[in-house]
């Protein structure tokens, strides 16, 4: 048809993961004839993706600091019932309209919104609207797909800001409040000042089911904001997300062999197994995928998807014990006793980078859940 697409790489779907190859590929491989596709009229969908410093490495910040709508220099802070603390990391937001704008700026005319598509292939891709795309190589970034394969607890939330009548008094984010009543397992609010009468308020939960009761959420939300004696006077932004935290499954049924169409983000298992947090993964696979040759790309993502798999095995680990033996109700337990341990750790840890003395650390010590049903859990559920 006259109106077929042509290029070398078509990378379908336009979130976090899609739209990070597209910027590394623009501006490091300008040559390559690049076309992203987002079955929605913007990019990004409706989003805040935050990370701390240490989760990005500083030579490759280039990728990631035009899209940060919100810098923390100053650090963060957690609160658990036998207090708070202070930590030094400074820490960042990616609001989904910034990343939109600019992949438009430096995309141009190489995104293609509003385009679903019907199949795709390892150098094909169909449109619903009867177009087809004809590309060295077909890059899959549409999200989490089908999770069957992985056995995973979830992380799911609701996040509303909100414009304040009177400053808030915020300075730092408070990356977790967990005094809060724990229900639907471990449960934390999350607070990001934006401006000193505009503040994120989100309501987390590490829990078993991946069902979102958003109306009961906001509710809580609510009154959590009523607690600290803030009058509401515009909700101006409000998400919803539900993160995969897997703790086991089988990585050959996930992606099999067989399917040699390339895969990016979260489709590609390529997220910290224990947080579900993607955004360090996506900066990485964006940089590696700039050195690929397109042929053959489909194996070759597989390849790096399976070696991130084999890597993830502890903090699968972590998620066994989480979600098999720390009952509900104590689960904050785990976390409360993690944030006592030395910052750098911390770091490491999140940005999926654990030595082999922090794994040590982490388990060592004091248990947070009882040693038999931690046991219990190890020995009937394999990795």
């Amino acid at each position: 048809m006259a109106s077929d697409l042509h290029c070398d790489l078509a990378i379908i779907g336009g979130g976090l993961a899609g739209g990070l190859a597209a910027l590394a590929l623009a501006q490091r491989r300008p040559d390559c004839r690049l076309l992203l596709i987002e079955r929605d009229d913007r990019l990004g969908g409706n989003h805040l993706w935050s990370f701390f410093d240490s989760d990005v490495a500083t030579s490759d910040r280039w990728l990631i600091d035009p899209l940060i709508g919100h810098r923390w220099p100053d650090g963060h802070d957690v609160l658990f019932p036998a207090g708070d603390r202070r930590l030094s990391t400074p820490y960042n937001s990616v609001p989904s309209d910034r990343f939109d704008a600019h992949l438009r700026s430096v995309l141009g005319n190489r995104i293609v919104t509003g385009a679903p598509v019907d199949a795709i292939s390892p150098d094909q891709v169909a449109l619903a609207d009867g177009r087809t795309i004809h590309a060295t190589a077909v890059l899959d970034a549409r999200g989490g797909g089908d999770l069957s394969a992985l056995r995973c607890g979830w992380q799911k939330f609701v996040g509303q800001a909100m414009r304040l009548a009177e400053p808030h008094g915020l300075t730092r984010p408070l990356i977790m409040d967990a005094t809060v009543e724990q229900i639907d397992g471990y449960r934390f609010v999350y607070l990001l000042p934006w401006d000193d009468r505009t503040i994120f308020v989100e309501d987390t939960y590490y829990s078993d089911r991946p069902d979102l009761d958003e109306p009961a959420i906001e509710a809580r939300i609510a009154a959590y904001v009523q607690a600290k004696g803030w009058q509401v006077e515009a909700i101006v932004h409000q998400e919803n997300g539900l993160l995969p935290v897997v703790h086991g499954g089988d990585f050959d049924r996930f992606w099999p062999a067989e399917d040699r169409v390339a895969r990016a983000g979260v489709r590609a298992g390529l997220f910290q197994p224990m947080t579900g947090y993607s955004l360090p993964q996506a900066v990485a696979f964006a940089l590696w995928l700039v050195d690929q040759p397109l042929d053959g790309l489909g194996p070759a993502s597989r390849a790096y998807a399976a070696a991130h798999w084999r890597a993830g095995g502890y903090y699968r680990l972590l998620g066994k014990m989480l979600f098999g033996a720390a009952q509900p109700a104590q689960r904050w337990r785990i976390f409360d006793r993690f944030y006592s341990l030395p910052e750098p750790l911390i770091d490491r840890f999140y940005a999926g980078r654990s030595n082999g003395s922090d794994k040590l650390r982490i388990l060592c010590g004091r248990p947070p859940v009882p040693i038999r049903d931690a046991m219990r859990t190890l020995l009937n559920h394999p990795a």
